[in-house]
């Protein structure tokens, strides 16, 4: 059977999108709001109708895009230095959690509650929201022995709201992993199928635009 690539690309999109803004945050404190909410919004998109709809369409990992398509072409981006070691941490860990269906439960539940959260606040991205989120990492990826080593600058990963902005995105970028997995997503195409990826992500921009 051949490979969606477009669907592919576009979840992989989400995983550098997730993984870039935790790099971009613990680096200069600052989070682009778009790109932000389209991450969290991610979180809450459980039974999509395509792989679009979890994003609101290529639109909302335009960030995601242009990041993965650089990287993904060998060039180095000044802005995001650790991210691709982000994302292959990430694909790493999501493999582990996809075997461990008590912890898939977890989180599944933990999301409904916070989705519920998230509407009586009627902000995705309202403070009581992202500590949820945060907490659910927290309480479920953090126990794995590998774990994701984020770098920055301290006097911004020392705060609270900054910390917990970091694990909620960290939250997200598994979400996108684990829709990149069930479209055929696998973590060789990221080394023998660049050009393919690369080519989806230029005809997603182009969309976008």
């Amino acid at each position: 059977m051949a490979k969606n690539w477009q669907d592919i690309s576009l979840a992989l999109a989400g995983v550098f999108q997730s993984t870039a803004l935790v790099d971009q945050i613990a680096r200069t404190g600052y989070l682009p709001t778009e790109p932000y909410q389209c991450m969290i919004q991610s979180l809450f998109e459980q039974n999509p109708a395509h792989t679009q709809s979890v994003y609101g369409g290529a639109q909302g990992v335009d960030m995601g895009l242009r990041i993965m398509a650089q990287l993904l072409d060998n060039r180095v981006d000044r802005e995001h230095p650790n991210t691709m070691r982000y994302v292959m941490g990430i694909l790493h860990l999501q493999k582990k959690l996809s075997k461990d269906q008590d912890l898939l439960s977890f989180i599944g539940e933990r999301l409904t509650q916070a989705k519920r959260q998230a509407d009586h606040f009627d902000n995705i991205s309202h403070d009581s929201v992202i500590a949820n989120l945060a907490g659910i990492y927290s309480e479920s990826l953090s126990h794995y022995k590998f774990r994701i080593q984020v770098m920055g600058d301290a006097a911004y990963l020392q705060q609270q709201r900054v910390a917990e902005q970091v694990r909620a995105l960290l939250l997200a970028s598994v979400r996108s992993a684990t829709l990149w997995r069930q479209v055929g997503g696998s973590r060789l195409d990221i080394l023998f199928h660049r050009k393919r990826l690369l080519k989806a992500a230029h005809l997603w921009l182009n969309e976008a635009s």
